[in-house]
């Protein structure tokens, strides 16, 4: 497209972006070790349809805002970090029930794809970090004088994500296959549910303190 240029660094770089660990990886895996590739996959398509949303927020001018204002910066951060928190807390609680010997699922929130997807979106959509992101990575792949700087952000956006698929569906497939055996066992899933519970109070934390 006109207007666009360095298109190879482009991919490259988006390429080693997105096998950056972070609050979406960590929930791909989680979701994969706990209900298989399956699970994971919603979480993928979610997480990339809430970045298909900040680039259409940053190619319309909303992404700015959040970089231009303290008070819708904060009011993002802190539904990102409260969910992240809810989500973590839910994990650990669910991990100190007691019953019948089970497997993974009843400690890691057993849930439809559907839901999967929509949480996974909600992960994604109330993280300013990836607004900013968009915002200051995408541009610089625009020439000044592009005739339709829109369309190439739109453009770039699109090949972003769709890029993140090639990685973050070969994390749930690995994620998922290193799960087999915790999935049939009770005790591996407390302690397994324990510990990403843990990683999501930690990125909640770390969202929390982020700073434009």
């Amino acid at each position: 497209m006109s207007g666009i240029h360095d298109l190879a660094l482009f991919i490259a770089a988006g390429f080693l972006l997105n096998l950056t660990p972070g609050p979406d990886m960590t929930y791909i895996a989680a979701r994969s070790v706990a209900g298989g590739f399956r699970d994971g996959s919603a979480a993928t398509f979610g997480i990339t349809a809430g970045c298909v949303v900040h680039t259409i927020a940053a190619a319309a001018g909303l992404s700015a805002l959040l970089a231009t204002s303290a008070m819708a910066f904060e009011i993002v951060k802190w539904c990102g970090a409260a969910y992240l928190l809810y989500a973590g807390i839910r994990l650990i609680v669910g991990s100190a029930r007691k019953g019948q010997p089970g497997n993974v699922q009843r400690f890691i929130m057993p849930a439809r794809p559907a839901r999967i997807f929509r949480e996974a979106f909600i992960i994604n959509v109330f993280n300013p970090k990836v607004a900013l992101f968009f915002l200051a990575f995408l541009p610089q792949f625009i020439a000044a004088d592009a005739p339709a700087k829109t369309l190439a952000f739109l453009a770039l956006g699109c090949l972003f994500n769709f890029n993140s698929l090639f990685v973050n569906l070969p994390v749930a497939w690995l994620a998922s296959r290193a799960g087999r055996g915790l999935r049939g066992s009770a005790g591996a899933a407390r302690w397994l549910s324990r510990v990403v519970g843990g990683i999501f109070v930690l990125l909640a934390a770390r969202l929390a303190t982020f700073e434009r």
